[in-house]
This record gives C-alpha cells, structure tokens and sequence, in this order.
C-alpha cells in the first residue's frame, strides 16, 4: 500500500510541492494570467504588423495622439496614458499578488521565500552586468538602458508555459509565477530610484495625504467605488507630477490594501482581507485590458525587412538587451539557485532536476511589458534608439521563449510518462488520484 501523500511542503527541498490550498489558488490564477498572455501577444502582433504595413502612419498617429487636461500636464499621448496609466493598473495587481504571497501564501515561511527573492535578484543582476559590459564602449548614454534587460514579463511567460506544458511541477510555476512578481518590484524599485530625472517633493508629499486615506478605508473594509477611485486617481496624478513614474502609485496602494482579516480567537471577522476582493475586480481590467492596450502602442516598431531588422541588431543596446534576456537571465537565476542549495541546507527536490531549472530560468528571459517601458524611460519615447530597444526586447524575447519551449516540453514528456506511471500504480493500489504527486503534478 502506498504511503499517504503529505500536505505541507517537504522542509528542506528546493520547489518541493506546496500546500494543497497553494496549489489549487496558483493553478486558477494561472488560467487567467494565461488569457491575459495571449490578449498581450495579439495586441503585440497586430502592433507590429500595422506599423509595418503602408499604413503605419495612421498608427503613428493614433499612438502620439495627445488627450486630458493641459492645465493639469495630464495632456500626454495614448501610448504614455497606456505605459504611465494602463501600467499602474498592472502593477496594483501585481503589488497585491505580492503582499498576499508574503503575508498569507507559503512563501510567509522565509525559508521557502528566500529562493524566489534569490533568484529574482541573480536574474537581474546578471543581465544588467552582460549589458554594460556589451555597451562599455559605446558611448551616447547607451548605458542608461541597463536595466531593460532585467524584467520578466509575468502573463507573456506564463501564456508560454501554459501552452508548451501540462505536467510540469506545480512548484515550478509557483516558483515562477513568485519570481515574475518579485522582479517586477524591484523593476519598479528601480525605476523610481534611476529613471527619475527631476524630483518635486511637495507632490510627492501631498500624494501620501489621498493613499492613506485610501489605506485607512481598505483597513475598514469600505468598498465604494465612488471613494477608493478618486482617491486611486489623486494619488496617481500627484505621484505623476513628482517626477516619480506614475506606475509607483499602483504598488503603494496595492501595500495598503489588507490581506487577511483578525484571526483573533478565530472570531467572525476572520478569513481574507480586502486584497482578494480587489484583485478579483482588477485583474480582468489589468489582463483584458491594460497590458494587452500598453503592448499595442508599445510594441508597433517599423523593423524595415531583414535589411531594417539587420540594422537595429547592429546597434550594442540591441544586442545588450538580447544577450542579458537569453544568457543573463538563464545563467543569474540558474547560478543564484546553485547558491541557495550549495550554502544553505536546502537541496534540489528529488522529483526534479536541473534542466527543469535552466529551462525555467531562460523562460524568465521573456521580458516584454516593463522591459519597453523602461527602454522609453531611458532613451526617450519614440527615439531611434527606443526603436532599436523594441527591436532587442522583441528578438530576445522570442529566442528566450523558442529555446525555452524546447527545453520544458522534452521535461513535459518525462513528466507526463511519470503521471502515467503513477497513475497506473494508484489504480493497482486502489489509491485514489485526488492530489498528485510532486513528480506528476499539472
């Protein structure tokens, strides 16, 4: 008779499997991250092939085609409204993901949380290291972009896995999924501390006045629109005159925002907080809507054939950019792993093997949304350079992905011969295929 298969994640072990609870959350969240990821590439492609079409001049126009009020410097072009405002709707959610992972998920426990954040921080070093030193010489504040490199594009990476993968692990896409977050942060983190060229303290200041406002009504579990929206709004639009990228405000209101209610005495008031209401409402607008709009206007770059693709690919950012999302990220998140496993008593779960790992890091070299704001952030929007930039994020993005794909579907395979292995030994033991085992998980 088999041994009962246990509930809490094996302590010790690198992606062993989570709790069943975990599980079941981080598979339902995947299937609408995955919608969002291909709503995310069709607005990208069609972007891109209109700007490429005898037509494009009627995209150009549209994409610099400025809205909102001049009075309050809010009069900016659809694709800034899409990357400064469209984007702080992703990154509220992403914040909200975030805290709930810390604070309520498994990864409160800070042994299991140390690999994520590990891997997060190795995967955006490197990259950042292979830039420069691809753009050492170049001169003409190259340089600037060597964060572009550095951010994992959570729905694009996730529509990918999705597809090329049924049986893979489950901690391996909580693993990436707790990844994407965390690298998105510090994105974020990094933004507000490099890219921000002027600084105006009074609004800065006065934008904590409307977010803990907003944090106070979240605490008391007040859910009027008519309250939390103007107030989201007044924070965002104070935080955008600072000088700070406006994307900022959506994290900080995200931290606000309560996961969990009082588990005092396990009272009524007990269970989850305002988070899992908010995220439910936001994340159809944020997956549906905001990032795959922001890729539309984003992503419309005129390559010019081979002979254009050829010309952008000769420029070092372009090359920079691709090297640290195909090598960088593969080698900083791999490497860092390496780390946790070889100095700490942690070790790889015996379910797994390395090649998961690599694979799983090159997917992370999907970098997309953030990755082409921050190209925006450092060369300026619409510049030749930017171009250049879009360029690199797209080839890099593309061979990351296509050698990605390789990699997990022959480990899909073997997954997939091992949950029908198991499955035959449970019929045989009369074992009923209620939670599968780590090996076998889908």
């Amino acid at each position: 008779m088999t041994d009962p298969l246990p509930t809490r994640p094996t302590p010790g072990r690198l992606f062993s499997r989570g709790s069943y609870l975990e599980a079941t959350r981080i598979t339902a969240l995947l299937r609408r991250e995955t919608v969002g990821g291909v709503l995310l590439i069709i607005g990208a492609v069609i972007a891109l092939v209109w700007a490429n079409t005898p037509w494009s001049a009627a995209y150009e126009t549209l994409r610099d085609t400025r809205v909102g009020p001049s009075s309050l410097h809010l009069d900016l072009t659809l694709g800034t409204w899409a990357a400064d405002g469209l984007l702080a709707i992703f990154f509220f959610v992403v914040g909200l993901e975030l805290k709930r992972e810390f604070v309520a998920g498994d990864l409160r426990e800070p042994r299991r949380a140390v690999l994520p954040v590990a891997a997060a921080v190795g995967g955006m070093i490197v990259p950042a290291v292979l830039f420069v030193l691809v753009n050492l010489r170049s001169g003409d504040g190259a340089l600037r972009g060597w964060a572009i490199p550095t951010a994992t594009d959570i729905a694009f990476a996730l529509a990918v896995l999705a597809v090329i993968s049924t049986h893979l692990p489950t901690a391996l896409r909580t693993f990436l999924l707790t990844l994407a977050v965390v690298d998105d942060l510090l994105a974020i983190a990094v933004i507000a501390v490099f890219y921000t060229s002027t600084l105006a303290v009074v609004p800065l200041l006065l934008a904590l006045v409307p977010l803990a406002v907003f944090g106070f009504l979240v605490q008391r579990r007040i859910r009027s629109w008519w309250l939390l929206l103007p107030l989201a709004l007044v924070t965002w639009v104070l935080m955008h005159e600072s000088g700070v990228h406006a994307t900022v405000a959506g994290v900080l209101l995200a931290f606000t925002v309560p996961v969990v209610r009082s588990q005092a005495a396990g009272g009524p008031d007990a269970g989850p907080g305002m988070a899992e209401h908010l995220e439910h409402r936001i994340r159809p607008i944020s997956a549906g809507f905001a990032v795959p709009v922001f890729a539309f206007f984003a992503a419309g770059v005129t390559v010019g054939g081979f002979s254009g693709l050829a010309d952008s690919l000769t420029d070092p950012v372009a090359i920079g950019i691709v090297v640290g999302l195909v090598a960088g990220k593969t080698i900083g998140i791999t490497l860092a792993t390496w780390l946790v496993s070889r100095f700490t008593r942690a070790q790889l779960d015996e379910s797994l093997g390395w090649p998961d790992v690599v694979g799983l890091a090159m997917l992370a070299g999907i970098g997309f949304t953030v990755s082409l704001l921050i190209g925006a952030l450092a060369y300026g929007e619409g510049s030749l350079r930017d171009e250049h930039v879009k360029v690199g994020v797209l080839v890099g993005t593309l061979t990351a992905a296509l050698l990605a794909s390789v990699i997990l579907r022959l480990r899909d395979r073997r997954y997939r011969r091992i949950a029908a292995e198991e499955s035959v030994d449970a019929d045989a033991d009369g074992v009923p295929d209620v939670y599968q085992r780590p090996s076998a998980e889908s």
